[in-house]
């Protein structure tokens, strides 16, 4: 087995051959129906065409990224090995050369050929030349002889192209001498090595030429040129390169980054001259050598090279210490600047963006981080001084003059005003896909934001000193009002649902400025982003909402002393009194009723505009105190299991108090589907303890319209709106009735 699973492993090219012959299976079947098939696959709706449409771009930008990133993982690897193939075949050629001459002399010393030491001087061996008398030699020996003289004074005059010709013409004259054997093989040896020693000599004068910073692009080329005639390309190639590197490298010397200078100006400079260096050279490459893939190679290894070093170069001297002090704009402009000189090589095939992301973007993060922390700290400050009064901007900001003018506090504005600039800067950041990275930031900001404002809250500090652990807790100015306290949600709200991404659909503008129109599903795939991001936020301020109603529970709940006001007590104990009690809504209900109505007076001024975000925190605080007295077991414990049953009385008051949240939850519109059913909850567990003592509780309980007259009666009386009815309560014994039962029994399913 294990053998077969190597097997199976080791030929997934097979199993993949079998697989796709078993798809093509239907279509080799003599029944296949084409226009049945094609309809089958055809059966979609137009949204799943534009949703199949959309992943198959997804796909493709997909797959398209990670070919570019195999090709750059693999692509020095690659570069290197054609270098050195290049090389070896260069030294392959000199070795076919050296071993060409050896065996002309071997050749020659094998056929007795001898000379006589009378007509070749020593001194004449040595200089590679040969001298003949001239009554002995014919015309093309005397040629022969002439020869390297004439080159020697060809290269001393710097007479390039004469010495091309005249290269040209020696080797066809050896060329044809050794076919027509009209000149000996020594001789020929020797001129051989002679003109092979003056190439040597003007290639090492073009080169030393070429590499000098004075010399003008078409002398450049010309000498390029005539080195790549001499036979030697690769050579040729490289000299090029490395003349482009020393003219740049000749006129950075004017550029002289200090600290007072301006990084833009300088990242602009320099990244003028090293990306027009790199197109020149491409040019001249190009136009030189044409798209020989060799040479393509070195090129882009050699272009490569200078991106990386200007890349550090710009990081020293210009990101650095902006990314260190929290300038995302100083260094988002230099990596912008930047990356537009580098995309116009795009053109040319030189694909360099990625040489410079790879070193600029973890320092831009550097700065993002550092500003969105500088936010953090400097709002967190503010907090601590925060007077938690709502007021418009302050007269001499820059958005005072707006249109949007909203009220927050102190810390929030200053909030505010550090979001809008942020993403003022945050626009070249899209070239460096880090928009998400600057929402995801932001919302992390926003997020400490909240926490401080739920910090702020005077229910917090019981719950910091008992998790306090040491930690970073900042010190926060207590809201210690209601009215404070609803300036901390009005902050967050507007925050999160106008004001910030209000400020983010600059991400969305800035991107449709600068996308390509190859990529017309970005703008569309932005919005999704920023919609989700906007829900997070809102998500957040839930926290708070949160934090807010579970303190103003408590506070109607329990008393300093930790004693209950909502106990199973205040309803048993009604029965055993024996004294007659007014039909009127418990205490902690009255209560209730009134600070909703003090919060939503308030929450009227303050959330202008935003009426459903105060209705919605009206409703979460009636539902936090009702879950928390359908869900406190010892009190239901009591009601069922306790020493003493509900009575009667303590039947009818909890089931008034439920009618009673029913009615001014209904009244102030923020009756919900949580706080039906946490009342049906609780009426139903009531009305199953008294039923368990033997007695009927639809007999006990009054119809609806008393209940519903005490509940009116009881919430003008608590808004200072009752009418002259002197306080009279009308008692339920005398609308008791078996008549009331049928009507009584809807009251646990409202």
């Amino acid at each position: 087995m294990a053998t077969k699973a190597a097997r199976s492993k080791a030929t997934p090219t097979k199993e993949n051959g079998v697989r796709v012959e078993e798809g093509l299976s239907l279509f080799k079947s003599d029944k296949f129906d084409a226009d049945a098939y094609v309809q089958s696959k055809c059966s979609i709706n137009e949204k799943d065409i534009k949703q199949l449409c959309s992943y198959l771009l997804d796909l493709k930008r997909a797959s398209a990224e990670e070919m570019r990133r195999s090709v750059y993982a693999n692509y020095p690897a690659f570069i290197r090995t054609s270098k050195e193939i290049s090389d070896l075949e260069g030294e392959l050629s000199s070795i076919r050369n050296l071993l060409s001459t050896q065996a002309t002399l071997i050749h020659g010393l094998a056929n007795g050929v001898n000379i006589d030491d009378e007509k070749v001087s020593d001194e004449s061996l040595a200089n590679g030349v040969l001298n003949f008398e001239d009554n002995v030699l014919s015309d093309l020996e005397k040629w022969a002889a002439e020869f390297p003289d004439q080159l020697d004074a060809l290269l001393a005059e710097r007479r390039v192209d004469e010495a091309l010709a005249a290269f040209d013409e020696g080797e066809i004259l050896i060329s044809q001498a050794n076919e027509k054997h009209t000149l000996s093989s020594s001789v020929l040896s020797s001129l051989q090595f002679a003109i092979a020693e003056r190439k040597q000599k003007l290639a090492d004068q073009l080169a030393k030429a070429a590499c000098q910073p004075s010399t003008r692009g078409g002398e450049l080329r010309s000498g390029i040129v005539a080195l790549k005639r001499l036979g030697d390309g690769p050579r040729a190639h490289t000299v090029l390169l490395d003349a482009h590197f020393q003219r740049y490298q000749y006129n950075m010397q004017s550029l002289r980054p200090s600290s007072t200078s301006y990084g833009g100006a300088y990242t602009a400079a320099l990244s003028q001259l090293v990306f027009s260096a790199i197109s020149q050279a491409s040019s001249d490459s190009l136009g030189i050598f044409g798209k020989e893939p060799a040479y393509s190679s070195e090129l882009v290894t050699w272009a490569t090279k200078q991106t990386e070093a200007f890349s550090l170069l710009v990081k020293r001297h210009a990101l650095a210490s902006s990314a260190a002090a929290g300038g995302l704009r100083a260094a988002a402009e230099c990596a912008q600047i930047a990356l537009g000189h580098c995309s116009l090589l795009e053109a040319r095939g030189l694909s360099l963006c990625p040489v410079l992301l790879k070193h600029f973007k973890p320092i831009v993060e550097q700065a993002l981080e550092a500003n969105l922390k500088r936010i953090e700290e400097n709002t967190a400050a503010m907090a601590a001084a925060d007077d938690w009064v709502l007021t418009y901007p302050p007269a001499g900001s820059r958005h005072a003059s707006t249109a949007f003018q909203n009220k927050l506090t102190s810390s929030a504005h200053r909030f505010n005003l550090m979001v809008q600039d942020f993403f003022e800067d945050v626009g070249p950041l899209l070239s460096m896909q880090l928009g998400s990275k600057a929402l995801e930031g932001l919302f992390r900001v926003f997020n400490s934001y909240v926490d401080v404002l739920i910090r702020a809250l005077p229910g917090s500090i019981e719950e910091e000193e008992a998790n306090f652990e040491g930690s970073s807790n900042k010190i926060v100015q207590m809201a210690e009002t209601e009215a404070h306290q609803l300036a901390l949600l009005a902050n967050a709200s507007l925050l999160a649902d106008e004001l910030l991404p209000r400020a983010a659909m600059k991400l969305s503008l800035d991107q449709t400025r600068t996308d390509d129109i190859r990529r017309p599903s970005d703008r569309q795939n932005r919005n999704p982003e920023q919609r989700e991001w906007k829900r997070r936020l809102l998500s957040t301020v839930d926290k708070l909402k949160d934090a807010f109603c579970r303190q103003h529970a408590l506070e109607l709940i329990f008393t300093e002393d930790g004693d209950s006001h909502l106990s199973a007590d205040m309803y048993i104990n009604m029965d055993g009194n024996g004294e007659d009690v007014d039909s009127f809504p418990s205490l902690i209900f009255q209560e209730l009723y009134c600070k909703l109505n003090r919060m939503a007076s308030l929450a009227a001024d303050m959330f202008v505009g935003r009426e459903r975000f105060a209705t919605s925190l009206l409703m979460r605080l009636t539902e936090t105190v009702i879950l928390w007295l359908s869900g406190d077991q010892s009190f239901w414990d009591d009601i069922e299991e306790g020493p003493r049953p509900l009575g009667p009385l303590g039947l009818r008051q909890l089931y008034l108090d439920m009618k009673f949240v029913i009615g001014f939850a209904s009244q102030g519109r923020y009756l919900s589907r949580n706080l039906h059913r946490g009342t049906n909850e609780i009426i139903t567990k009531a009305l199953a303890a008294f039923t368990a003592t033997g007695m009927d509780p639809y007999s006990e309980l009054p119809e609806d319209d008393w209940f519903n007259d005490i509940c009116v009666d009881a919430m003008e009386r608590l808004s200072g709106k009752a009418k002259g009815n002197n306080g009279e309560v009308h008692s339920p014994t005398a609308s008791v009735s078996a008549q009331s039962v049928s009507s009584v029994r809807s009251h646990g399913s409202y």
